[in-house]
């Protein structure tokens, strides 16, 4: 039953977000185009419900303060916005070809991680061929360092609650001590798991599953 209602909330929520999206018309496929297309706004929406930011407003902002009072310069106005578009050109770019989803919700962008391109089932460690991606990913946080980044851990169904809970931190952590390792600022980081309690595809196949075994790195601006 409880995969049941997961399943279903999931699925409820594609339907009604697809049928949302259909006066989005997208533009080019660039990968350096900062504009989405119809099938990002789409994945993008998906994500937005079905995930979001896990750690939450309040930790975000206290986070946000933070960086302010230690010097990381806010962003107020239309400057967010135009800050985020280059930001996210400079991913769409970068990640063009990897496997990584680079997504916009208003002013945040997600990067979706799919686990057959970060991990190996029942893994924590990173795949090898996954550094220079992650490589990549750090040097444009490093470039933009006006971002909150929230590094979210996910998983499948496959296990109990308690076990899925510590493999997507574990998860988490493997991505965010990389990306740590190399240049991004630990005072910038919330690292979070999710468990199998957001899937965005159904538990049910194996391609559903790989979907749900994930990790998603959320920018958010840091707002003077």
């Amino acid at each position: 039953m409880k995969m049941q209602l997961k399943v279903g909330l999931a699925a409820m929520s594609i339907s009604l977000l697809v049928s949302s999206c259909a006066t989005y018309t997208g533009q080019t496929n660039a990968p350096d185009d900062p504009n989405r297309t119809q099938r990002g706004a789409i994945i993008g929406a998906v994500a937005g419900a079905v995930a979001g930011l896990l750690s939450g407003d309040d930790a975000t902002e206290r986070r946000q303060r933070a960086l302010v009072g230690a010097g990381v310069g806010g962003l107020a106005g239309g400057a967010i916005g135009a800050y985020q578009d280059r930001q996210e050109a400079a991913l769409r770019q970068r990640m063009a070809g990897t496997g990584v989803d680079v997504v916009r919700n208003g002013d945040n962008i997600t990067l979706n991680m799919p686990s057959n391109i970060t991990f190996d089932f029942d893994r924590s460690d990173l795949k090898p061929q996954f550094l220079p991606v992650l490589d990549n990913v750090a040097r444009t946080l490093t470039e933009y360092n006006q971002t909150v980044v929230e590094v979210a851990g996910h998983t499948d169904s496959v296990g109990t609650d308690a076990y899925n809970q510590a493999l997507s931190e574990r998860r988490a952590n493997s991505v965010a001590g990389y990306l740590g390792s190399h240049g991004v600022m630990s005072q910038r980081m919330i690292v979070v798991g999710a468990g199998e309690s957001r899937p965005v595809a159904s538990n049910e196949t194996e391609s559903g599953r790989a979907q749900n075994r994930r990790v998603e790195i959320t920018l958010v601006p840091v707002r003077s």
